[in-house]
């Protein structure tokens, strides 16, 4: 073996070891950004699983409120001016405030309207931590 032959081999195995490297390098690359596009996958699925909560929640809610409003539209009488439920839903306690008020309206010749009583009602509850609101306001009239 001469000098020439040495130096070629050695040459040689240097070359692919830099190859192999390289190679390595493009995988861990590669790695990395699936994990990152897998992390940002799960991420969305948990804002969508969330968000699905939220809305479900939110159904839930507007139906207990629509619920009470046609109760007080057809019931005879005034409705009562303050008034509280704690309704279970079976995914959490939802509070529902209800307060009515006579409501001063007049026409545009200036009479006065009268029996027209303006309900609130506000349910509150929980939902991951943080506290939740929806209101809805009609109007009622009552001789």
């Amino acid at each position: 073996m001469t000098w020439r032959e040495g130096r070629v081999g050695a040459w040689s195995t240097n070359r692919v070891f830099k190859r192999s490297a390289f190679a390595l390098a493009e995988v861990m690359l590669g790695v990395l950004i699936f994990s990152i596009g897998i992390i940002a996958l799960g991420r969305t699925v948990s804002n969508c699983v969330n968000a699905s909560a939220l809305s479900a929640d939110d159904a839930r809610v507007r139906q207990i409120l629509a619920n009470r409003m046609i109760e007080i539209e057809t019931t005879p009488g005034q409705p009562d001016k303050s008034k509280e439920f704690k309704i279970d839903t079976g995914f959490g306690i939802v509070k529902l405030v209800q307060k009515a008020a006579p409501q001063e309206m007049k026409e545009k010749d200036g009479t006065e309207l009268t029996g027209i009583i303006r309900v609130t009602l506000t349910a509150n509850w929980s939902r991951g931590g943080s506290n939740q609101s929806k209101q809805i306001v009609f109007y009622v009239y009552r001789l």
